[in-house]
């Protein structure tokens, strides 16, 4: 069985999951920075996972906003 399936449901999991291969998709110049964040908030979802939510939609917004597609917002993640 695999993580994914294990954590179909939960929310906040998917939202993680999708960061990461957001931040995983940076490049390097990038990457180690938003990689330091991005475990912070993994590690404050074990102890309080409302907290985290919040500060995933600030990191979410951050990668949006760091975006070097003039149009990325028009786009669907993936394309």
């Amino acid at each position: 069985m695999a993580a994914d399936d294990r954590l179909e449901d939960d929310e906040l999991a998917r939202r993680l999951r999708e960061a990461h291969r957001r931040v995983r998709a940076l490049p390097p110049a990038d990457k180690a920075r938003y990689a330091r964040r991005y475990m912070t908030i993994c590690d404050l979802a074990k102890h309080d996972p409302a907290r985290a939510a919040a500060r995933l939609d600030t990191f979410l917004e951050a990668l949006d906003a760091d975006s070097d597609t003039p149009r990325g917002h028009e786009n669907t993640f993936g394309d």
